[in-house]
Protein backbone atom coordinates (compact mmCIF):
# COMPACT_ATOMS: atom_id res chain seq x y z
CA UNK A 1 0.00 0.00 0.00
CA UNK A 2 1.19 3.50 -0.82
CA UNK A 3 2.43 5.83 1.91
CA UNK A 4 0.22 8.90 2.33
CA UNK A 5 0.55 12.04 4.43
CA UNK A 6 -2.51 13.98 5.59
CA UNK A 7 -1.70 17.40 7.04
CA UNK A 8 -4.52 18.78 9.19
CA UNK A 9 -5.67 22.40 9.35
CA UNK A 10 -6.15 23.39 13.00
CA UNK A 11 -7.29 26.34 15.05
CA UNK A 12 -4.53 28.56 16.39
CA UNK A 13 -4.35 28.23 20.18
CA UNK A 14 -3.35 31.10 22.45
CA UNK A 15 -3.15 29.59 25.94
CA UNK A 16 -2.34 26.23 27.51
CA UNK A 17 -4.57 23.44 26.23
CA UNK A 18 -5.05 19.67 25.96
CA UNK A 19 -3.27 18.39 22.85
CA UNK A 20 -5.34 15.20 22.49
CA UNK A 21 -8.58 17.16 22.79
CA UNK A 22 -7.45 19.52 20.04
CA UNK A 23 -6.31 16.58 17.90
CA UNK A 24 -9.80 15.10 18.19
CA UNK A 25 -11.40 18.44 17.27
CA UNK A 26 -9.00 18.85 14.35
CA UNK A 27 -9.70 15.35 13.01
CA UNK A 28 -13.44 16.07 13.05
CA UNK A 29 -13.05 19.42 11.28
CA UNK A 30 -10.85 17.79 8.64
CA UNK A 31 -13.30 14.85 8.33
CA UNK A 32 -10.50 12.40 9.08
CA UNK A 33 -10.28 9.39 11.38
CA UNK A 34 -7.24 7.69 12.83
CA UNK A 35 -6.53 4.14 11.72
CA UNK A 36 -4.55 1.24 13.16
CA UNK A 37 -0.86 1.73 12.37
CA UNK A 38 -1.03 5.47 11.69
CA UNK A 39 1.84 7.70 12.78
CA UNK A 40 0.73 11.02 14.28
CA UNK A 41 3.26 13.80 13.72
CA UNK A 42 2.88 16.93 15.84
CA UNK A 43 4.77 20.22 15.70
CA UNK A 44 6.97 20.85 18.73
CA UNK A 45 5.84 24.49 18.68
CA UNK A 46 2.26 23.31 19.10
CA UNK A 47 3.27 21.11 22.03
CA UNK A 48 5.24 24.00 23.56
CA UNK A 49 2.21 26.26 23.23
CA UNK A 50 0.07 23.66 24.99
CA UNK A 51 2.56 23.69 27.89
CA UNK A 52 2.80 27.46 28.07
CA UNK A 53 6.49 27.33 27.09
CA UNK A 54 6.42 30.91 25.81
CA UNK A 55 8.61 33.57 27.37
CA UNK A 56 8.28 37.33 27.41
CA UNK A 57 11.70 38.60 26.35
CA UNK A 58 11.20 41.94 28.11
CA UNK A 59 11.02 40.13 31.45
CA UNK A 60 14.30 38.25 30.98
CA UNK A 61 17.27 39.76 32.82
CA UNK A 62 20.61 38.68 31.40
CA UNK A 63 23.31 37.38 33.71
CA UNK A 64 26.96 38.31 33.37
CA UNK A 65 27.57 35.19 31.30
CA UNK A 66 24.48 35.96 29.23
CA UNK A 67 25.88 39.41 28.42
CA UNK A 68 29.18 37.79 27.43
CA UNK A 69 27.44 35.36 25.04
CA UNK A 70 25.30 38.18 23.65
CA UNK A 71 28.34 40.32 22.93
CA UNK A 72 30.38 37.47 21.46
CA UNK A 73 27.69 36.23 19.08
CA UNK A 74 25.77 39.46 18.41
CA UNK A 75 22.57 38.40 20.14
CA UNK A 76 20.05 40.29 22.19
CA UNK A 77 20.89 39.78 25.90
CA UNK A 78 17.49 38.23 26.64
CA UNK A 79 17.91 35.63 23.87
CA UNK A 80 21.45 34.85 25.03
CA UNK A 81 20.24 34.33 28.58
CA UNK A 82 17.48 31.93 27.52
CA UNK A 83 19.98 29.99 25.41
CA UNK A 84 22.16 29.52 28.50
CA UNK A 85 19.22 28.38 30.62
CA UNK A 86 17.97 25.91 28.00
CA UNK A 87 21.37 24.38 27.13
CA UNK A 88 23.53 21.69 28.68
CA UNK A 89 26.52 22.74 26.59
CA UNK A 90 27.54 25.55 24.24
CA UNK A 91 29.99 24.58 21.51
CA UNK A 92 30.48 27.96 19.85
CA UNK A 93 28.76 29.88 17.10
CA UNK A 94 28.67 32.74 14.65
CA UNK A 95 26.89 36.07 14.56
CA UNK A 96 23.26 35.47 15.50
CA UNK A 97 23.61 31.74 16.17
CA UNK A 98 24.97 29.69 19.06
CA UNK A 99 25.37 25.94 18.61
CA UNK A 100 24.09 24.19 21.71
CA UNK A 101 23.18 20.78 23.08
CA UNK A 102 20.47 19.80 25.55
CA UNK A 103 19.52 16.19 26.28
CA UNK A 104 21.79 15.20 23.36
CA UNK A 105 19.79 17.35 20.94
CA UNK A 106 22.11 19.70 19.06
CA UNK A 107 20.43 22.85 17.79
CA UNK A 108 21.18 26.48 16.97
CA UNK A 109 20.11 28.73 19.84
CA UNK A 110 18.79 25.79 21.92
CA UNK A 111 15.81 25.45 19.60
CA UNK A 112 14.41 28.84 20.66
CA UNK A 113 12.05 30.20 18.00
CA UNK A 114 10.45 33.61 17.56
CA UNK A 115 8.43 32.63 14.47
CA UNK A 116 4.73 32.00 15.07
CA UNK A 117 5.06 33.86 18.37
CA UNK A 118 3.74 37.28 19.19
CA UNK A 119 6.13 40.21 19.05
CA UNK A 120 8.51 40.28 21.99
CA UNK A 121 7.98 36.61 22.84
CA UNK A 122 9.83 33.38 22.06
CA UNK A 123 8.84 29.70 22.05
CA UNK A 124 11.04 27.17 23.84
CA UNK A 125 11.34 23.44 23.26
CA UNK A 126 8.66 21.40 25.04
CA UNK A 127 9.28 19.95 28.48
CA UNK A 128 9.62 16.13 28.66
CA UNK A 129 8.97 15.54 24.93
CA UNK A 130 9.28 11.74 25.23
CA UNK A 131 6.78 11.65 28.08
CA UNK A 132 4.36 13.84 26.12
CA UNK A 133 4.59 11.60 23.05
CA UNK A 134 4.02 8.48 25.19
CA UNK A 135 1.03 10.04 26.95
CA UNK A 136 -0.60 10.90 23.63
CA UNK A 137 0.02 7.38 22.30
CA UNK A 138 -1.52 5.77 25.38
CA UNK A 139 -4.55 8.09 25.40
CA UNK A 140 -5.26 7.30 21.74
CA UNK A 141 -5.12 3.57 22.51
CA UNK A 142 -7.35 3.86 25.58
CA UNK A 143 -9.93 5.93 23.71
CA UNK A 144 -9.90 4.29 20.27
CA UNK A 145 -8.29 0.88 20.91
CA UNK A 146 -5.83 1.36 18.06
CA UNK A 147 -2.03 1.32 18.00
CA UNK A 148 -0.38 4.46 16.62
CA UNK A 149 3.07 5.96 16.59
CA UNK A 150 3.66 9.53 17.73
CA UNK A 151 6.46 11.84 16.56
CA UNK A 152 7.15 15.37 17.76
CA UNK A 153 8.78 17.23 14.88
CA UNK A 154 10.86 20.38 14.57
CA UNK A 155 12.59 21.92 11.56
CA UNK A 156 16.36 22.09 11.51
CA UNK A 157 19.18 23.45 9.40
CA UNK A 158 21.35 20.62 8.08
CA UNK A 159 25.15 20.87 7.73
CA UNK A 160 26.20 22.50 4.45
CA UNK A 161 22.64 22.44 3.05
CA UNK A 162 20.27 25.27 2.12
CA UNK A 163 16.93 25.30 3.91
CA UNK A 164 15.46 23.31 6.76
CA UNK A 165 14.40 19.68 7.12
CA UNK A 166 12.18 17.95 9.65
CA UNK A 167 13.79 16.24 12.61
CA UNK A 168 12.17 14.12 15.31
CA UNK A 169 12.63 15.62 18.78
CA UNK A 170 10.95 12.60 20.36
CA UNK A 171 8.71 9.67 19.55
CA UNK A 172 6.55 6.98 21.12
CA UNK A 173 5.03 3.73 19.92
CA UNK A 174 7.36 3.43 16.93
CA UNK A 175 10.80 1.88 16.55
CA UNK A 176 12.98 4.96 15.91
CA UNK A 177 15.88 3.33 14.08
CA UNK A 178 16.20 0.39 11.69
CA UNK A 179 19.43 -1.54 12.20
CA UNK A 180 20.57 -2.63 8.73
CA UNK A 181 23.93 -4.05 9.76
CA UNK A 182 24.64 -7.49 8.31
CA UNK A 183 22.21 -6.85 5.47
CA UNK A 184 23.65 -6.60 1.96
CA UNK A 185 23.81 -3.80 -0.59
CA UNK A 186 23.04 -4.15 -4.31
CA UNK A 187 26.44 -5.69 -4.94
CA UNK A 188 26.09 -8.24 -2.15
CA UNK A 189 28.47 -6.46 0.22
CA UNK A 190 27.46 -6.66 3.91
CA UNK A 191 26.55 -3.33 5.50
CA UNK A 192 28.78 -2.69 8.50
CA UNK A 193 27.56 0.57 10.04
CA UNK A 194 24.20 1.45 8.49
CA UNK A 195 21.25 2.54 10.60
CA UNK A 196 18.16 4.03 8.97
CA UNK A 197 16.71 6.95 10.93
CA UNK A 198 13.06 5.91 10.55
CA UNK A 199 11.41 8.59 12.67
CA UNK A 200 13.60 11.39 11.28
CA UNK A 201 12.68 10.31 7.74
CA UNK A 202 8.97 10.32 8.59
CA UNK A 203 9.38 13.65 10.39
CA UNK A 204 10.86 15.20 7.25
CA UNK A 205 8.10 13.81 5.03
CA UNK A 206 5.39 15.12 7.38
CA UNK A 207 7.12 18.47 7.93
CA UNK A 208 7.09 19.07 4.17
CA UNK A 209 3.28 18.83 4.17
CA UNK A 210 2.80 20.70 7.45
CA UNK A 211 4.71 23.77 6.26
CA UNK A 212 6.95 26.31 7.98
CA UNK A 213 4.95 29.54 7.91
CA UNK A 214 1.31 30.50 8.34
CA UNK A 215 -0.19 27.21 7.20
CA UNK A 216 -1.57 26.39 10.69
CA UNK A 217 -1.15 22.65 10.17
CA UNK A 218 0.42 21.40 13.40
CA UNK A 219 -0.72 17.80 12.87
CA UNK A 220 -0.01 15.29 10.13
CA UNK A 221 -1.07 11.67 9.81
CA UNK A 222 1.43 9.39 8.07
CA UNK A 223 -0.37 6.28 6.81
CA UNK A 224 1.08 3.01 5.47
CA UNK A 225 4.59 4.06 6.49
CA UNK A 226 5.81 0.50 6.91
CA UNK A 227 7.42 1.53 10.21
CA UNK A 228 7.36 -0.97 13.05
CA UNK A 229 5.07 0.04 15.91
CA UNK A 230 5.80 -1.00 19.49
CA UNK A 231 4.32 -0.75 22.98
CA UNK A 232 7.68 -0.43 24.70
CA UNK A 233 8.87 2.90 26.05
CA UNK A 234 11.36 4.66 23.76
CA UNK A 235 14.45 6.22 25.34
CA UNK A 236 16.13 9.39 24.09
CA UNK A 237 19.45 7.52 23.82
CA UNK A 238 17.95 5.41 21.00
CA UNK A 239 17.61 8.42 18.70
CA UNK A 240 20.69 10.49 19.47
CA UNK A 241 24.36 10.14 20.22
CA UNK A 242 26.52 12.33 22.39
CA UNK A 243 27.94 15.30 20.46
CA UNK A 244 31.42 13.95 21.16
CA UNK A 245 30.53 10.91 19.04
CA UNK A 246 29.12 12.94 16.14
CA UNK A 247 31.27 12.74 13.02
CA UNK A 248 30.69 16.44 12.26
CA UNK A 249 31.60 17.64 15.75
CA UNK A 250 34.63 15.38 15.96
CA UNK A 251 35.77 16.18 12.45
CA UNK A 252 35.51 19.97 12.78
CA UNK A 253 37.29 19.92 16.14
CA UNK A 254 40.17 17.96 14.60
CA UNK A 255 41.36 19.99 11.57
CA UNK A 256 44.21 18.65 9.41
CA UNK A 257 47.72 19.57 10.47
CA UNK A 258 49.80 21.83 8.24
Amino acid sequence: MQLTVLSLLAERMENEFDVLEELENTLKKNQTQLQEGDVIVISTKYISNSQGRIVDLEKIKASKYGMKIADEFQLKPAIAEIIIRESDKIFGGIGGFVITSADNIMAPNAGIDKSNAKKGKAILYPTDPYLIAEQIRRKVFLKLSIHVGVILVDSRLMPARIGTSGVAISCAGIEPVLDMRSKKDLDGNPLKATFQAVVDNLATIANHKMGEGAESRPFAIVRNSGAKLTDRKIKSSEMAIAPEQCVYVRGLSNPPKN
